[in-house]
């Protein structure tokens, strides 16, 4: 096991009641929870997303934290939240990093690989990403 190492799950939805296909906006909310698998307590700095819709339209997000934190997790804590994001098509991907710092100045990359934003089959469920 490393001693620097985070696990992402993420739980996206499709938010019907949000969007507007017949304006072609598709409202998307995706849970993340990140856990702390690794042996040092660690901050979790900035992050980087690419959402990209059906028609190849690529959105890159950059900011520091997560919904205006930045948490730091002990060995085995967790930090869950809630975020969204439009397409102009029915489905997308998602995927990015977080950039976290442990508490011995050790600097590290958590990748979050892709997942799907689905408004078409309604289809949900949590994922294990890293």
């Amino acid at each position: 096991m490393s001693q620097y190492q985070f696990r992402v799950e993420v739980a996206p939805r499709y938010l019907a009641e949000q969007s507007a296909p017949q304006q072609n906006l598709y409202v998307f909310a995706y849970t993340i929870t990140i856990i702390n698998v690794g042996q040092v307590s660690a901050q979790l700095i900035s992050r980087t997303w690419n959402v990209n819709d059906a028609n190849g339209h690529t959105e890159r997000v950059k900011g520091l934290g997560v919904v205006g934190q930045q948490p730091l997790l002990k060995p085995g804590e967790a930090f869950e939240y809630t975020s969204g994001t439009r397409l102009r098509t029915p489905t997308g991907t998602m995927h990015g990093s977080f950039f976290c710092v442990a508490e011995d100045g050790e600097k590290f990359e958590v990748d979050v690989p892709m997942f799907v934003l689905d408004g078409l089959s309604g289809s949900g469920g949590t994922r294990t990403l890293h």
